[in-house]
């Protein structure tokens, strides 16, 4: 089975249809031929972290089973989402993420085949600054080259999520990246060819001045400033209205 789980906190703009694109995706991923071909067992938790808007209602009117917790940390909400699965492969999609069914055949192939985990290129959901475009570009060849998987969509199997102790809840920021050298200590970690499409609402409601002050603060205290939620405003800050909801 896989087992799909998703961080949410305040993401009912979004969160329909990224759990439309689970379904739509799961559901023309086929299995195995000695399966007889047919569609991939799933199941898709959604840990609600905290949400004081309709994040809930809508995940479970879309087929999801909802786990309550209230961390406001997303390396821990996604570790107790993952406490709720019963699938041998798991694939970690942020809320505001679109999957499709290429790179969920790509990630449940790669473990099938001995891979204990990995990640997959990214897009953006519309327009974004220069800036971003050029600065995400890096970042996709940077993780690519260097094996390391983007937060927004990772996948490993259930022992190898197990054998690291799933996300390191020390950190608030950059846990994709412990967690991605984590599994790697553990066998092999590909970065599939294929992309998912992310939002880019962050980019669209931030300066280049913030995105960059913000990076460079948290990139200065190094890994003991991620290990608090102070100073981590990227992250965790109130979500500014997206302008692209105006489109």
């Amino acid at each position: 089975m896989i087992s799909f789980v998703v961080p949410a906190y305040n993401e009912a703009d979004l969160i329909g249809a990224t759990l439309e694109s689970l379904h739509q995706a799961a559901g023309a991923a086929k299995g195995t031929p000695s399966d007889g071909d047919h569609p991939e067992p799933y199941e898709i938790i959604v840990a609600d972290d905290g949400s004081n808007d309709e994040t809930a209602v809508i995940a479970e009117r879309h087929g999801a089973r909802v786990v309550k917790v209230a961390h406001r940390q997303i390396a821990a909400t996604r570790n107790s989402g993952a406490r709720e699965t019963r699938g041998e492969f798991l694939i970690f999609v942020d809320a505001d993420t679109i999957v499709n069914a290429t790179v969920v055949r790509g990630a449940v192939d790669a473990m099938r085949h001995g891979a204990v985990g990995g990640g997959a290129g990214i897009t953006f959901d519309g327009a974004v600054p220069l800036y971003a475009e050029v600065m995400t570009a890096l970042l996709v060849r940077a993780f690519r080259a260097t094996g390391l998987a983007a937060g927004c969509f990772l996948f490993c199997t259930r022992a190898g999520f197990e054998a690291v102790g799933g996300f390191d809840e020390q950190y608030f920021g950059g846990e994709e990246i412990i967690m991605s050298r984590a599994l790697k200590r553990q066998g092999r970690f590909v970065i599939l060819t294929h992309a998912v499409t992310t939002s880019g609402r962050k980019l669209r409601t931030h300066s280049a001045r913030e995105m960059w002050g913000g990076l460079a603060a948290v990139a200065l205290r190094g890994l003991r400033g991620v290990k608090q939620r102070q100073g981590m405003d990227l992250w965790y800050a109130p979500r500014r209205r997206d302008p692209k909801k105006n489109d």
